[in-house]
């Protein structure tokens, strides 16, 4: 009798385990089919974010290996581990091409499972990544790229914009700007969807302030030479010559300015998307007297100056509105996980959304429903030798333009998740 008792324990014994083992294979399989839902809340034990931008480029002092090194700078901060996971970060060369950073985006949502992109120079990359990232229901903060469709009409639920947009500078330079005296404009704009959109949007505040418009000209991307354009600007005997263009070839418009004697002979010279970045490559001789808007300036207030140094020690220099930016859309994003206590995107959009964004690069800032992050723009010009104290001393402010009214909001962006 105490053999067949034995006997029927023993079958006790392995049938439990038999369902224990059954148990963990069906937990396992639900945890394949439910990534965001593993034990320990981070999907696959590690929080990988992906910086892809140019690295060689046109755009690239626009943020390029700085904005790499920005986000590595958020990560330290937040510790190197959120909710006991390591945070890793990787990096790509887009080349400004969309068909490029969407293949990218794809090889590292899909092979590196990569959750978050940021960055993002060029707006058909932006464009084309957060399109991809819908699909794939990630995360993608953008501070690189300028257009206001990101938050628009190609909105989406994972889709975030941080430092800037074209309405932004539109509004912060050509407004603020005619509110300073320079009501005639006459704009020197780049020959394509990005620098169009940007003269309209421009011309839209400067006239809505009492402003005019006495004459365009359009150049083509990558040009070379601007004596002719600056001539017909120069002879137009408008206060303000609008640059339309981005990168390289605002640069180019500027030294070229400066040997045409533009800014000296009583006109101003107003950049609708430079950066710090470009005027330290130009230098205060040619680039002095320019107007133009960025959301950040290192030399603003302590934060902005604590931050500033440390990013200093790293790269040689100070950062831009764009670095600057992406260490917050990390750091921001990394917040945004303990919060929400998984890796899980909806629930991480969410609390993106839903939290206040206080750090070095924003004060006050908040998310919009369309993903548009709003925070205050400045007006700047530049300094000219004699006025700079020391290195990358090369703003003056002059005038502050509140978050809530640089920005458009949910409704006047047209984005669907407006409804």
């Amino acid at each position: 009798m105490a053999g067949i008792v034995t006997i029927r324990a023993r079958i006790r014994r392995i049938a439990m385990a038999a369902a224990a083992v059954s148990a963990l294979v069906a937990h396992g399989a639900h945890a394949q089919e439910k990534p965001g839902a593993v034990a320990g809340k981070i999907s696959d034990g590690v929080v990988r974010i992906g910086v892809l931008n140019d690295q060689s480029g046109v755009y690239a002092d626009f943020g390029g290996k700085g904005s790499v090194a920005a986000a590595r700078l958020a990560i330290e901060d937040f510790g190197g581990k959120v909710l006991g996971a390591p945070v890793e970060l990787i990096d790509a060369d887009h080349q400004n091409k969309a068909d490029i950073a969407a293949g990218i985006a794809r090889r590292w949502y899909d092979a590196d499972k990569v959750d978050a992109i940021v960055e993002l120079t060029s707006s058909s990359a932006a464009l084309a990544v957060q399109q991809l990232t819908r699909e794939k229901k990630r995360i993608n903060i953008v501070t690189g790229a300028a257009t206001s469709e990101l938050t628009g009409k190609q909105c989406s639920p994972y889709g975030f914009h941080w430092a800037f947009d074209t309405h932004a500078m539109a509004k912060a330079v050509g407004g603020a700007l005619v509110e300073q005296g320079g009501k005639d404009w006459f704009f020197l704009t780049a020959d394509y969807a990005f620098g169009h959109s940007l003269e309209e949007q421009t011309a839209k505040f400067v006239k809505s302030k009492g402003g005019n418009v006495v004459g365009q000209v359009r150049h083509p991307l990558n040009a070379s030479d601007f004596s002719s354009f600056l001539l017909q600007a120069q002879n137009s005997g408008a206060k303000v010559i609008g640059l339309a263009n981005a990168g390289m070839d605002t640069s180019n418009a500027i030294k070229q300015a400066a040997e045409f004697g533009i800014v000296q002979g009583g006109q101003r010279l107003a950049s609708l998307l430079v950066t710090l970045s470009e005027v330290h490559g130009l230098g205060l001789p040619a680039a002095n007297g320019l107007v133009l808007s960025e959301g950040f300036y290192w030399d603003l207030d302590d934060k902005a100056r604590a931050f500033g140094q440390r990013y200093q020690k790293v790269t040689g220099r100070m950062p831009n509105m764009i670095q600057a930016g992406t260490y917050s859309a990390v750091l921001q994003y990394l917040k945004a996980i303990e919060a929400a206590g998984t890796d899980d995107a909806d629930a991480v959009a969410a609390k993106l959304r839903a939290m206040p964004v206080e750090d070095a690069f924003s004060r006050n800032g908040k998310v919009l429903a369309n993903g548009r992050m709003i925070h205050d723009m400045y007006l700047f010009e530049v300094k000219k030798p004699s006025e700079s104290k020391q290195a990358f001393d090369y703003y003056k402010l002059l005038a502050t333009i509140p978050g809530s009214q640089a920005f458009m909001t949910v409704e006047e962006s047209g984005c669907p998740l407006a409804n």
